[in-house]
């Protein structure tokens, strides 16, 4: 089992990544392979718009997200962590969910998503819908979202909690993973956002989308 656990936070020892790290220290007990990244360490351009991923497959330029999304790819479960600025994400998750290839190309199709959010007031709840959107709208099953907010700079404050929500959403990621657990109204969500929005649009398009209908094919999405 493959499990990729990405910390959309400047801070690599702050509140989310905490989480983060509890999360992987009971997978990894369960001999998960489990591979963390803290995207505020990697090389990761803004998306320039060009839209030539779409044609060709891959994105043209060379830094860290191509090759993120590519471990993703190959993986059965991600978990996304943010910490809420302004009601959003941060600036690194959109970052990267701007150069992800996640939901025309259905980057998540058949994996098992968990969402962890934080913050210190109601914002962490806008944090949490667009992480889950993001989640549903490219394919993937969401077994788990959750919200911890807390003071700035209180992770050792709250080690309890954290610990207590952290193995339960690992435990819950884990069982999923193992018994292919279905979730059919996701499923049938996927298909309504698939088969009357994405599909007919990139049909439309022809060549100029020929990598994403490529990618579809080998998800067995379209013939």
């Amino acid at each position: 089992m493959k499990i990729v656990i990405i910390n959309g936070s400047p801070r690599t020892k702050g509140l989310t990544a905490a989480i983060l790290h509890s999360i992987e220290s009971f997978l990894t007990q369960k001999n998960v392979n489990v591979m963390y990244y803290d995207l505020c360490t990697l090389n990761i351009s803004p998306c320039i718009g060009c839209c030539n991923c779409y044609k060709t497959g891959f994105c043209h330029i060379n830094d860290d997200a191509q090759k993120l999304s590519e471990i993703i790819q190959c993986s059965d479960g991600l978990i996304l962590g943010s910490p809420t600025y302004a009601s959003n994400v941060s600036g690194y998750m959109k970052l990267f969910i701007d150069r992800g290839h996640f939901v025309v190309e259905q980057l998540l199709k058949y994996k098992y998503c968990t969402i962890v959010a934080t913050g210190e007031n109601y914002g962490s709840s806008d944090t949490k819908r667009i992480l889950k959107k993001l989640i549903l709208y490219s394919g993937g099953y969401l077994t788990q979202s959750m919200i911890l907010n807390a003071p700035f700079n209180s992770a050792s404050s709250i080690s309890e909690d954290i610990s207590k929500i952290s193995e339960k959403s690992a435990a819950i990621l884990f069982d999923a993973i193992s018994a292919h657990r279905k979730k059919p109204l996701q499923s049938v969500y996927h298909k309504l956002i698939f088969y009357l929005g994405l599909k007919p649009f990139v049909i439309k398009k022809g060549l100029k989308y020929q990598g994403v209908i490529d990618r579809w094919k080998d998800l067995g999405l379209i013939i």
